[in-house]
């Protein structure tokens, strides 16, 4: 049995599900919404003329077990 876990932005979801259909021997998979940054090193919002940073980008987690 393997675990494969993989971190994706949230409009990639779809396409993640669709290729996971292809494996013919994969059991169970999850998902959970996290927060976090990698290259994207988060990005800037102005709201009401205040300009805000925005480290936490969102993102999913999802896991899936198969053979």
């Amino acid at each position: 049995m393997k675990l494969v876990t993989g971190i994706v932005k949230p409009f990639k979801l779809d396409d993640v599900k669709s290729s996971s259909r292809e494996f013919r021997r994969r059991r169970n998979h999850g998902g959970a919404k996290v927060q976090g940054y990698g290259r994207q090193r988060g990005h800037t919002e102005v709201y009401r003329g205040a300009e805000y940073r925005v480290d936490f980008v969102p993102k999913v987690r999802i896991e899936g077990a198969g053979r």
